[in-house]
């Protein structure tokens, strides 16, 4: 089964082309882009377009890769204990699957989303070396042997907060997002507004490639905030006079706060205009 696309999401050609590439050599995708650019969309989309149930892992500052595996709750297994619960006899009572797990013993091949690995500890990655390419582990516990089925789809996703190990990537096949060119953009959007007026997503896209634009901003806004800013601009019935000036020079969006997330960003974005305003 190959993925071809989804009406839900906007796939480029080499997008389709690295996730089949990732499904031939049963390696993970391991997806880098800016954040809010679809990576953990497409790990849905995918999943739904190939008919794949999804398990989905979302990465922690605290999470340790053997989260992913099991837990074994010795604490329930001694209060269990201590209250005459015929439970304790059966340790498998008290072992948590984590999703590695779970997608390993399932009954159907399933899709694994490994969400933001960036954010652990730089160990993480490693620790899930062997399990990811022998597609097995082993749980001391129960002295059992856990091994794929059938071996899952993984996506990883990393927002490039951390450098990941070369021993890691080694392991993966590699794709980064592009920022949407405005024609690609102007798909997504399309995608989510049908009915979106012409002269609007043009007004709106200017504005917002303009902004993204600007040297020295600290958070460029990303394709998620600016659907969430067309939807405020449709919901608010904002004139189309609001995102244009006279002399096509930039001017100030309304509800920027959208768009801008900072204090800095948004100063800087008003010292643009003013500038501007005094050379007129």
């Amino acid at each position: 089964m190959k993925f071809l696309g989804s009406s839900n999401y906007v796939s480029t050609p080499d997008l389709m082309l690295a996730v089949n590439a990732a499904q031939t050599l049963k390696r993970p995708l391991l997806i880098k882009g800016e954040p809010g650019t679809g990576k953990t969309m497409l790990a849905e989309e995918v999943a739904k377009s190939l008919n794949m149930p999804l398990l989905e892992w979302h990465i922690k500052s605290t999470t340790k890769a053997q989260q992913g595996l099991y837990e074994y709750d010795a604490v329930s297994r001694l209060r269990d204990s201590q209250l005459g619960d015929e439970r304790v006899k059966d340790i498998h009572n008290y072992i948590v699957k984590g999703v590695l797990w779970q997608a390993f013993t399932a009954e159907q091949p399933v899709a694994l989303l490994i969400d933001e690995i960036d954010k652990a500890d730089i160990e993480f990655p490693n620790d899930l070396l062997r399990e990811i390419d022998r597609m097995e582990f082993y749980c001391y516990e129960t002295k059992e042997l856990i091994k794929a089925r059938q071996r899952p789809l993984v996506f990883i996703t990393s927002n490039n907060e951390k450098e990941l190990p070369d021993a890691f990537l080694r392991r993966c096949f590699f794709h980064y997002i592009k920022f949407p060119e405005p024609q690609t953009m102007q798909d997504i959007v399309a995608v989510h507004f049908p009915d979106l007026k012409g002269e609007l997503l043009a007004l709106a896209l200017k504005a917002f490639y303009e902004i993204r634009s600007l040297p020295g901003l600290k958070k460029k806004p990303s394709t998620s905030e600016l659907l969430d800013w067309i939807k405020l601009l449709l919901a608010e019935d904002i004139p189309l006079s609001a995102l244009q000036s006279k002399d096509d020079n930039v001017v100030l969006p309304p509800l920027l706060g959208a768009l801008l997330k900072n204090e800095q960003d948004v100063s800087l974005f008003q010292k643009l205009l003013h500038m501007q305003s005094r050379h007129r």
